[in-house]
Formats: C-alpha cells, sequence, structure tokens
C-alpha cells in the first residue's frame, strides 16, 4: 500500500534517509523536525502513518503519543534510542502501534511501515460479518469496536488482538502467536509488547483482569477471549 506519512525525526541526515526510502517504495511524505510540528501536520494532513521519534524539541514522542490518542486512531511507529523494556512498552502504553529502536535497518523499518499500512487498509477488502462477544461487537470490514452500542476508539494493533481473540473464544494464544498474526511472522518485537496492547484493551473496554469478560489471562501461556461471555 501507498500511503500518506508524517515523519517526525529531529537529525535532519535521519529524516532524510528514511524520507528517501519512504519515497522510493511510493509514499508520500513531510517531514518535520519537532514534536509541535508534528501535531500540526497530523491535524492538518490526516495521514495514513506517523513515524515518530521519541527524543525531540518542543514536545517529545510520548506527549504527541498522549495527545493524538485523544483525537485521532492514525497508525504511530515510534522511532527510539531507549532500548530497554521498559522504556518501548511505555510508548506503547500511550498508544503506538509499533516501534523500531535505533539504530535500525532502513528495510526493517521499510518492512513495519507496509505492515502497519497494511493493517490500517484491512476495511478496503471484502465486508466481513461483524461479530459479538458478549456486550462487544467488533466489525472486522470497518475495524470498529462498540462496547454496550458505544464506540471504543482502539489502535490497529489493539483491533487485531482483540480480533483474533474474540474470532475463537475459549481458543488460548500464546503472545508469540498473537504477535506474529498481528505484526507478520518476520517480528523480532518484545512478546511483552502484547502485554502492553491487552493492558490498553482491557482498560477501553472496561474489563477488570482479575474476573475478566472479555480477555482473559493464562498464566505462563498467554490470553484468551472466555467462551462463555
Amino acid at each position: 500500500m501507498k500511503g500518506r506519512v508524517v515523519l517526525a525525526e529531529d537529525d535532519p541526515n535521519q529524516a532524510k534517509i528514511v524520507k528517501l526510502y519512504l519515497e522510493r517504495e511510493g509514499h508520500s511524505v513531510v517531514a518535520t523536525g519537532d514534536g509541535m510540528a508534528a501535531l500540526e501536520e497530523v491535524r492538518r494532513r490526516k495521514p495514513d502513518l506517523l513515524i515518530l521519534d521519541v527524543m525531540m524539541p518542543k514536545l517529545d514522542g510520548h506527549d504527541v503519543c498522549r495527545v493524538l490518542r485523544q483525537e485521532s486512531d492514525v497508525p504511530i511507529l515510534l522511532l527510539t534510542a531507549r532500548s530497554s523494556e521498559d522504556d518501548v512498552l511505555i510508548g506503547l502504553d500511550l498508544g503506538a502501534d509499533d516501534y523500531v529502536t535505533k539504530p535500525y535497518r532502513p528495510r526493517e523499518l521499510m518492512a513495519r511501515v507496509r505492515a502497519l499500512l497494511r493493517r490500517a487498509g484491512a476495511g478496503s477488502k471484502a465486508p466481513v460479518a461483524a461479530m459479538r462477544h458478549g456486550d462487544i461487537e467488533i466489525d472486522p470490514s470497518r475495524r470498529t469496536v462498540t462496547v454496550a452500542d458505544e464506540p471504543v476508539d482502539v489502535t490497529a494493533a489493539e483491533f487485531d488482538v482483540l480480533l483474533m481473540l474474540v474470532s475463537s473464544p475459549g481458543v488460548v494464544f500464546t503472545r508469540l502467536q498473537l504477535l506474529e498474526s498481528v505484526m507478520g511472522f518476520d517480528y523480532r518485537g518484545m512478546e511483552r509488547t502484547v502485554d502492553a496492547h491487552v493492558k490498553n484493551l482491557r482498560r477501553k473496554l472496561g474489563d477488570d483482569a482479575r474476573n475478566p469478560r472479555h480477555i482473559a489471562t493464562v498464566v505462563g501461556v498467554g490470553y484468551k477471549a472466555p467462551a462463555d461471555a
């Protein structure tokens, strides 16, 4: 898929390289050098993807993520030099869909971009019937989620995790299975990425991890959607 991309990177050399690779793949790219400008460009252009460096002047990537998730479901790919697991999970908790740690290989970055754009554009495929799980309704064609008929904003990655679980109630999926399904089989991310997405989903769905209606933890294995919802 070809998309409209906003790139927020304050290192001019890095921005130039990433922009070149994106344009070679046919994407339309607008580059910005600080977090405030990134916010303005996303609001103005309504892009298909935001590639967001964490360490930026005026407004850092985490703050941009926090603000955008109050008003937009644009897929967000974080670029971070902070490679520790906790640092990465902070970004995912704030609503980022994926991350790449620096230094990164441009080909890997482009693979992540393709995966995010493919998932975000999944609604353009042939219609698929909506499904229910308790008071949740998931529409795969429109990629929408409602709880008790009230719309719930979820990220692309959160949607795919929820859809995989609800499509097979009672079936236990490992974290690796969920990662491979959502991110692709060549994904090298941490399995705890799934934990961050599940934590966000539970909060948005009003689910209680101690008495779950929609997403249950199977200790030492992974997650499932309870069959008796």
